[in-house]
């Protein structure tokens, strides 16, 4: 049987209609949906799992309630949910989803505002499965969402998932709590474990203006946030959240920080490569007009320091560049380069030779100024010991002369300038290479 296109749409409107909705209905103002929080699925390592008894043989949070708190950049009347089961060994089964405001505002809190929680629901159910290496995205919601806050997402799992292969993002430097039973719309999880890391969840997105847009970085523990502060949400990637939203002219940009400690842009390590996951963690998340690129000190890092071995992986990061900024301007979007911060003195990517030293010189001065990049942003130059310049500022290392600590971060954070997030036209021919 035939059905023209407005007859089909009709009723696949009627089916997926939440309860209480009615089909047919006009979406809610506004212009399209605009990606708020992000964070990079991978799989998680065996020290990051769900501590006993949420990690069984064969099973992980069956008959499990978790609540997880993540800091939204935009606001919004409506949202909704990205969960991700990209690296599961099973369909990942969700059984109930609510979301709410965390007591006081906090982030890493088990317990909710109360009278704010409300449903969750996947074409108009309450529950979904996500199949083997896919994502679901939830139906819209009316829920009140203020730019700079926090959300909690509180899931329930009445089986579980039949696997020990899971997705989550370990270095969620916020807390999470586990307790078992169906506790979704409780205020509070009392006698809950606790985590610091996020389970399943991938995004949450708005439904916003068109002037709102958001800004995807790729990085590795520098932009993770390795010497952050637990709860604090003292990344660089959120001092540049609360930067731009003091700007009238930035105000509408989203930051998804698309960063896991460890990665590296040419080969899998903690996470797939950047270059092998700059597709979905990137070019597609809605309403992205520009990527910060600020990855490959782990490829220099960990590379044999010879000259040959350095003198490859030079060439190939500076490739891979070149094909991530091809790839991101054929969609539309600004590419804006970060150069390498310094690492003299870590005792395992520092060589008494000064060979990755080299090689992080050489692929800076790349970035600097070969032109290919939309605009260059000098975070070696902000981050960088005067004195010494091999190394960091030591007012703004952690202790391992590689990462950074809060002070170091706000640096970083400061250094992008404004005027790189103004909505502008893109310019005639953009995108040809």
């Amino acid at each position: 049987m035939l059905v023209s296109g407005a007859q089909g749409a009709e009723r696949s409107e009627a089916h997926t209609a939440p309860a209480g909705g009615s089909a047919g209905a006009a979406p809610p103002a506004g212009t399209h949906w605009v990606g708020t929080w992000a964070a990079m699925p991978q799989l998680t390592e065996p020290g990051n799992m769900p501590p006993a008894p949420y990690t069984q043989d064969g099973t992980v949070l069956a008959d499990s309630t978790l609540r997880q708190t993540v800091h939204i950049s935009v606001g919004g009347n409506h949202l909704r949910l990205r969960f991700s089961n990209a690296f599961g060994g099973a369909p990942l089964p969700i059984t109930r989803v609510s979301v709410a405001l965390p007591m006081d505002g906090r982030a890493g809190v088990s317990a909710i505002k109360p009278g704010t929680s409300r449903p969750v629901t996947f074409h108009g159910r309450a529950s979904t499965t996500v199949p083997t290496g896919a994502q679901v995205v939830s139906d819209p919601l009316d829920f009140e969402l203020a730019a700079g806050s926090n959300l909690t997402v509180t899931a329930y799992l009445a089986t579980g998932q039949q696997s020990t292969a899971i997705t989550s993002h370990p270095g969620s430097r916020t807390t999470s709590y586990l307790l078992r039973g169906d506790h979704v719309e409780a205020t509070d999880l009392a006698g809950a474990a606790s985590v610091d890391h996020w389970y399943f969840l991938s995004g949450v997105e708005t439904w916003s203006p068109a002037r709102t847009r958001a800004t995807a970085v790729l990085g590795d523990s520098l932009t993770d946030g390795r010497g952050s502060t637990t709860n604090q949400n003292d990344r660089w990637t959120d001092r540049l959240m609360t930067r731009l939203r003091t700007d009238r002219r930035t105000a509408d940009t989203a930051v998804l920080n698309q960063a896991a400690g460890g990665n590296r842009v040419l080969t899998d390590g903690l996470g797939p490569g950047g270059l092998s996951r700059v597709d979905r963690d990137l070019l597609v998340q809605p309403g992205v007009t520009s990527l910060i690129v600020f990855e490959g000190v782990n490829d220099i890092g960990t590379a044999p320091a010879t000259p040959d071995a350095q003198k490859d992986v030079a060439d190939r990061l500076i490739a891979a560049y070149d094909q991530i900024i091809m790839r991101a301007h054929a969609q539309g979007i600004r590419v804006y380069g970060a150069t390498i911060t310094p690492f003299g003195g870590n005792q395992d990517y520092d060589d008494a030779a000064g060979h990755r030293e080299a090689t992080r010189q050489r692929v800076n001065g790349w970035i600097r100024t070969s032109g290919r990049f939309d605009a260059v942003v000098d975070l070696d130059r902000a981050a960088r010991d005067n004195d010494d310049p091999r190394r960091l500022r030591p007012d703004l290392d952690v202790g391992d002369h590689l990462h950074f600590n809060p002070d170091g971060y706000r640096v970083l954070g400061d250094a992008f300038p404004l005027d790189l997030f103004v909505n502008r036209p893109l310019p005639p021919g953009f995108g040809y290479n």
